[in-house]
């Protein structure tokens, strides 16, 4: 089956979380620019792409998608 991109990370941090997240529900990926985007951080044509087969692509969401937390407004409350 073919690679599909999962996602893109906005940071070194951002990657590590979601490679270590999929390889420990044994959900293979593969990066493309993985290394390039280090080396010029902020241009977004050069961040990395996680990719994974289609099949495992609904697997891949539904784990990415805990990791999606509502951030809620406290500014207002004092």
């Amino acid at each position: 089956m073919p690679m599909i991109c999962l996602m893109e990370p906005q940071s070194m941090g951002e990657l590590v979380m979601v490679t270590s997240l999929l390889e420990g529900s044994g959900i293979a990926y593969l990066l493309e620019n993985e290394h390039v985007s280090s080396l010029y951080p902020g241009l977004p044509i050069l961040n990395s792409r996680v990719m994974v087969d289609e099949r495992d692509r609904l697997s891949a969401d539904v784990l990415l998608s805990r990791l999606r937390l509502e951030v809620r407004d406290v500014s207002a409350q004092a």
